[in-house]
């Protein structure tokens, strides 16, 4: 008897495992078939790619890196290196049923994501696969304010035809789940307004956004978009990890002229790691650094440009002493509520709306978060879209697989810890709401919390909980490291397009316009060689 009543208890999630099982084994046979018919060429095996040359090489599969490659591939060829593997056949990236289960098995070398902690403390993720953090992303979709875009001083058509460009591939309009809708109103209960309903602008009040997951729950990365250029251009090398630029000569003005990549296999021992080499044609091209906020400083650090003490230190020969490189590391900080009482068994769900308060200041979302492979958690959880805090970005190993040490000294600045006194009053509101308290029918887990009013205690909730947005930038920026064109100063043939060269994170996630440049680059290069009317 007891054991018919422990399978009559368990037989539903039993079923449901079974039909898991079976739906990760049909997407893991189909997906090759049904993904890459006109992506381009993919490789893992290093001799195919040593001694030859490229017209570009875009160092970094990634945000940035795959609509900036696929963009120069209209007119030249181009080599992508990224240090992981494909996204294509794996369903714990590519279907939605999945979402944040490739944050749960990570290790030093190959895993999806690499994990890290700051100096401060605070657990880290990185994406290492091609699509880079697009493929382990919750997948939400907005458009920078126009505010933005005019103090970086971008082509604002120009802009909208590379947004345009973007979404015609990746993004959709997503149907809200059940969740996503109580989240939805308890923004609203909680005074985000006005409603916007859906749109790709960064809007105050509260909106649904675009996402990266399609209607039938596919995820869709930038990886998708090497099927926008000329596949025949573009070579992908994947599960490499560059060591450093190589050099030589000299360049208009005396200065140092990138030459091309020296890369090792991302896997194994690295003292057993050999070194392999591709270069550029001499044909006016560029190493394009897009290997992210963390990747794209720690390579020009490895390569022997940065501050020369630094370098020094680690016995790297320095090439350029650029003291800015790796410093005014930022990341947004935010803070979090779990709104139910303990793990559950549900499926994992991507945020699709956005709280956006007056100014832009605070961002608010909610997603159902795996914590196991058969467990996951509500959280609702706020950034602070503007902090003053800023760190640095130093190596700790010459190994360029290992993560460089980055701190973002969250909160350190007294402003920056007001602001998220205002998030947790701000987090009371929407996780205390009625239709939150309703659709989970229970007290949330932090109910001593909501019941506290005291300024002191609010900043020690803040201190003991500021967790990532994983929006990193800065260590490149403009102005400092790279010049309004993305060329780094002082080096010829050698230029960072990614988050690394932001002064600050644009709108609710960064992820569209991080896709946006990557397209809007590649267009300012052709037309810089006059391959392009538009």
């Amino acid at each position: 008897m007891a054991l018919q009543q422990h399978i009559a208890a368990y037989g539903d999630k039993l079923l449901a495992a079974f039909f898991l099982l079976l739906l990760f084994l049909h997407l893991s046979h189909s997906s090759a078939h049904i993904e890459g018919a006109s992506l381009p060429h993919m490789t893992s095996d290093a001799s195919e790619i040593a001694g030859k040359s490229y017209d570009y090489i875009v160092v970094g599969g990634g945000t940035a890196g795959c609509p900036l490659a696929a963009t120069l591939s209209e007119k030249y060829s181009v080599l992508v290196v990224e240090r992981g593997g494909s996204p294509y056949g794996n369903p714990w990236i590519t279907e939605k049923l999945f979402y944040g289960f490739s944050l749960l098995q990570t290790d030093e070398f190959t895993s999806v994501a690499q994990a890290f902690v700051t100096e401060d403390g605070v657990q880290c993720h990185r994406g290492r696969v091609l699509g880079g953090s697009t493929a382990i992303n919750g997948g939400f979709y907005s458009r920078a304010s126009g505010d933005f875009v005019r103090r970086v001083g971008w082509d604002e058509e120009l802009v909208k035809e590379a947004y345009e460009w973007v979404e015609s591939e990746v993004v959709s309009k997503p149907e809200l789940t059940m969740w996503q809708a109580v989240v939805e109103f308890g923004l609203l209960e909680a005074g985000i307004l006005p409603y916007n309903g859906f749109t790709w602008e960064h809007v105050e009040g509260t909106k649904i956004g675009g996402s990266t997951f399609d209607a039938w729950g596919k995820r869709h990365t930038s990886a998708d978009l090497l099927q926008m250029g000329n596949p025949e251009n573009i070579t992908v090398l994947l599960n490499a990890t560059v060591k450093s630029i190589i050099f030589n000569g000299s360049g208009d003005g005396n200065k140092t002229i990138a030459r091309g990549i020296t890369f090792i296999s991302s896997s194994g021992d690295g003292n057993q790691t050999y070194d392999y080499e591709a270069y550029l044609n001499h044909h006016g091209g560029d190493v394009i650094l897009s290997a992210g906020a963390l990747g794209s400083p720690q390579i020009l650090l490895l390569s022997g440009i940065g501050p020369e003490t630094h370098l020094s230190q680690l016995g790297i020969p320095v090439v350029l002493n650029s003291s800015k490189v790796g410093h005014g590391m930022k990341d947004n900080p935010g803070i979090a509520l779990l709104v139910d009482s303990k793990p559950e068994s549900r499926f994992p769900d991507a945020p699709q709306v956005a709280g956006i308060t007056k100014g832009f200041e605070f961002i608010v979302e909610g997603g159902i978060l795996p914590v196991s492979f058969n467990t996951t958690r509500i959280p609702v959880a706020v950034k602070l879209a503007f902090p003053e805090s800023k760190g640095k970005l130093e190596l700790n190993t010459t190994d360029p697989r290992r993560n460089p040490v980055v701190s973002f000294n969250y909160l350190k600045k007294d402003r920056d810890m007001d602001q998220c006194v205002k998030m947790a009053q701000l987090l009371k509101r929407v996780a205390g709401s009625p239709s939150v308290a309703i659709f989970l029918g229970y007290v949330p887990q932090n109910k001593n919390f909501f019941l506290s009013s005291s300024d002191e205690e609010m900043r020690e909730f803040c201190r003991k909980n500021v967790r990532t947005f994983y929006h990193y930038h800065g260590g490149c920026g403009v102005g400092s490291v790279v010049d309004e064109d993305y060329r780094v100063y002082g080096v010829d043939g050698l230029r960072v397009v990614d988050g690394s060269t932001f002064l600050e994170s644009p709108g609710t996630n960064p992820m569209a316009t991080l896709l946006m440049l990557g397209r809007y680059q590649g267009v300012e290069i052709l037309r810089e060689r006059g391959e392009v009317s538009y």
